[in-house]
């Protein structure tokens, strides 16, 4: 009885140190990348798109050899030109996003080096403002539409793909957000939410890990 107890005590000893040996220590470190971004309007409107960018720091906690959680904290720039036509007038916005975000993501492991990243995400507007160019200048945005007038908060899902290289990987990722980027607010009697319009981001970046 003693040896076979033992013998299970060894075992399970063995399988647990193979187990560290497998799932790889935290990782921190740094990121940076470009964003495509748009605006996903109503139907009595279209966006076109804008290039800007991300830049923060990031964690990457292993769970198992195969999963880890991956926070992350960056500051990114979002938004669009958007055309709008409506009762009250038609032309163009261009509007200009800038957030601070909280991503959580689960990082799988596809191959060794290759992974899938989903989750969610939160975002804490830090400024906005828009241009405007309209054939009535009844609603000038640039004079009329301030931060107050966007939500400050947002969230949405995040998925993409990622290549790890030793210290540094690569990825591309789609954020797609949730909440309506404007506030609801009444002209001439009429309410509107102005930009009636969720948040679209394509994002490329690269990641160095500092330990």
């Amino acid at each position: 009885m003693k040896t076979k107890f033992l013998t299970l005590a060894m075992l399970i000893t063995s399988l647990s140190i193979c187990s560290a040996q497998e799932i790889t220590p935290v990782r921190m470190g740094i990121k940076a990348g470009v964003n495509f971004s748009s605006l996903n309007t109503s139907s009595d409107g279209n966006s076109k798109m804008f290039t800007g960018f991300n830049v923060g720091v990031f964690s990457k906690i292993p769970l198992t050899s195969m999963v880890a959680i991956q926070p992350e904290f960056y500051l990114t720039t979002k938004g669009a030109a958007v055309s709008y036509n409506n009762l009250v007038a038609n032309g163009t916005a261009n509007i200009h996003l800038n957030y601070l975000e909280l991503p959580i993501l689960a990082v799988i492991n596809l191959t060794e080096n290759f992974n899938l990243h989903i989750g969610p995400y939160a975002s804490y507007l830090l400024s906005a403002n828009a241009t405007n160019s309209s054939d009535v200048q009844l609603f000038d945005f640039e004079k009329n539409l301030k931060v107050r007038d966007f939500n400050w908060f947002d969230m949405g899902l995040a998925a993409g793909l990622g290549l790890d290289m030793g210290a540094v990987s690569l990825g591309a990722r789609y954020n797609l957000g949730l909440i309506k980027v404007g506030r609801e607010r009444s002209i001439l009697g009429t309410t509107y939410t102005i930009p009636n319009a969720t948040n679209s981001v394509i994002n490329l970046y690269a990641t160095l890990s500092l330990n």
